[in-house]
Formats: structure tokens, sequence, C-alpha cells
């Protein structure tokens, strides 16, 4: 069975999670059993999750079938991106040094902050009232 997934990568953005499998193909990408131009209505993200494959020259070896949960467009495909990295790293460890260099093994730690009690967002404050 291992030979039936061929390279398995997790990637994580924001809220989003994704599960990445590499397979040898012809360079096919399937999000969540649906073909990714129609998955990512926006031609920005669907640039982002091929940015890995363009960068390391892979893009017509691999058939890429990536299963992704929570968060919105934007973090699920930085969660595939990363995923992507990783399982590339698998795939050849000499990978490496190029995907680091343009940041695409690094978890982006950027979340939403949290609202505060007594005001009306993380940062915003009540109109200060002097009188």
């Amino acid at each position: 069975m291992s030979e039936n997934i061929g390279y398995y990568g997790t990637g994580r953005r924001k809220t989003a999670t994704a599960r990445v499998f590499l397979r040898p193909g012809q360079g096919k990408i399937e999000v969540n059993g649906r073909d990714i131009e129609t998955y990512f209505a926006r031609d920005v993200l669907k640039m982002q999750v091929k940015q890995p494959l363009a960068l390391t020259e892979t893009a017509e070896k691999f058939d890429i079938m990536a299963t992704v949960e929570g968060g919105g467009g934007t973090g699920q495909a930085g969660a595939i991106r990363h995923g992507i990295s990783r399982a590339l790293l698998e795939f050849n460890p000499e990978l490496r040094e190029r995907l680091k260099g343009e940041g695409f093994l690094t978890r982006d730690p950027r979340k939403k902050e949290r609202k505060k009690y007594g005001q009306p967002g993380a940062r915003k404050r009540f109109q200060f009232s002097k009188r």
C-alpha cells in the first residue's frame, strides 16, 4: 500500500489543516475530490498552491490529492502549499534549501487575535469620553 500513497505531507495555516498525497503522474491537482480549478475561485490561491511545484520544477511529475479541513480559502491554500512542500521533502531531501529559502517549510503562525472583554474587538477600544 505504501507505493500507492507515494509521498505524504501535513500542512497547516490559520485554522486550516491539509493532508497532501503526492503520487507519480501528469500534474493533476485534486482538492477534497474536486479539481483545483473548481475548488479555488481566485487565481491567486491556485497560484499559491502550485508555487512549491514551480520552484522545484516537479509540476508535471506528480498528481496531488489533498484533503483540507477548517479555515477559509486563503488558509486552506496556504495549508496545501505547506503540505506539498513537506511531501516534496520526503520525495527528495535535497530540495530543502530551495524550499526553505522561499519560506514554504515555515508554518505561518499568524492567526486571528482574540477579542478582549469589555471592548468591541481585539485592538479597538470604545470611544473615550472625558465627561
